[in-house]
């Protein structure tokens, strides 16, 4: 079932004595052969491994986890089944023991080796993707995957965190208990590190930018969430909004830096202004917007207040009349502290609508 080039190179180095003097040979053979058999169809990978687990017994848990690699270079399901045991892992969703406590160790903390009687130990599913990232052929798809896993894991969170509270009216709307929104909105910021952290290290700049430019504006123009969830209303699609805003604002950081100086911030200045230019549109009214009305206006809200307060270079990389469109959006929607800070950070351009503003305040 192997390919003659392949078969004919297995069949040379498996009959290698195995001594000290012909070992460095194995050491380079080896990873040699497995990058060239995962880029044969399957399962070469998993043959090779099996013969060779015969010759070298103490290279049996490499082989078998570099046979198991393979399938994320063949399934597409595969690597979503792997993005989405990491969410679960990190936030403690999982009904799994070993990741019931969630966080990074139980992303990241789990080695493979046998130290189990009968098999290998778990491998930690953050370990696993870093070693199985490189073999994703469509990483384009990725985006999509990873923001779809991202609202599915604050909706979680919210059901999660909140029927646990009992509810409580008073005067001034509904009481969530002690801190529920608070430690709500902790889980939902490491769900969105966790995401942009993947995106990042799955296609870099270029995933980024797409994130950004296509992905984003499809999802915020189509989506339509779930809400039948026991959580209480409206606070699942605000989350929903902070996740993303916290979630492409760390992308962009990722990708550009925060200060004006770096060579990535020229690709900064088109990426952000179309984006900008479509929260804008939405704002206006323009762009008619599928998903939830508080999931849309909580995004453009917590995303302008992370730049202000974070980014704040990445102002002057946007045209003043998008500033200005903008921040007259936020001034109907009563955040007028918000709308006069992103003008106070524009270009000399927008200090005129600046003023405007200051003036329709004050009346």
């Amino acid at each position: 079932m192997l390919p003659l080039p392949l078969a004919a190179l297995v069949s040379l180095t498996i009959t290698y004595k195995l001594e000290k003097a012909s070992e460095r040979f194995l050491v380079l053979i080896g990873p040699a052969l497995s990058s060239l058999a995962e880029g044969c169809p399957w399962p070469c990978m998993p043959i090779i491994a099996s013969l060779w687990a015969q010759k070298v017994k103490r290279w049996n848990d490499f082989l078998v986890f570099s046979a198991s690699r393979t399938v994320f270079h063949h399934s597409s399901d595969a690597v979503v089944q792997r993005l989405k045991s990491c969410f679960t892992s990190t936030l403690g969703l999982s009904p799994s023991s070993i990741y019931s406590n969630g966080g990074v160790g139980a992303l990241l903390g789990h080695v493979f080796g046998s130290h189990f009687s009968g098999g290998m130990s778990p491998v930690s599913p953050g370990i696993l993707y870093l070693r199985v990232h490189r073999s994703i052929r469509d990483i384009m798809f990725m985006t999509e995957e990873i923001v779809s896993l991202l609202m599915s894991s604050v909706r979680d969170i919210a059901s999660s965190v909140f029927s646990r509270q009992k509810l409580k009216t008073t005067k001034f709307g509904l009481l969530y208990g002690q801190v529920s929104l608070g430690a709500a909105m902790e889980h939902v910021k490491l769900a969105a590190s966790l995401g942009a952290s993947l995106v990042w290290l799955s296609g870099g700049l270029s995933l980024v930018q797409s994130l950004i430019k296509e992905t984003l504006p499809s999802f915020i123009s189509s989506h339509s969430p779930d809400h039948d969830r026991g959580e209480p209303e409206g606070i699942a699609a605000m989350l929903e909004g902070y996740a993303l805003a916290y979630f492409v604002v760390l992308c962009g950081t990722f990708a550009w830096g925060v200060d004006s100086a770096s060579l990535a911030s020229k690709r900064r200045s088109k990426v952000l202004g179309s984006h900008l230019e479509f929260l804008a549109s939405a704002v206006d009214g323009k762009i008619s917007l599928g998903c939830n009305y508080a999931t849309s206006r909580s995004y453009i809200v917590w995303f302008v207040s992370l730049m202000v307060g974070c980014t704040q270079k990445w102002v002057l990389d946007v045209d003043a009349d998008v500033l200005k469109r903008l921040s007259y959006g936020l001034m109907r929607w009563n955040k007028e502290e918000l709308a006069m800070a992103l003008l106070g950070l524009g270009c000399v351009g927008a200090m005129s609508a600046a003023a405007e503003l200051f003036i329709e305040i004050g009346a």
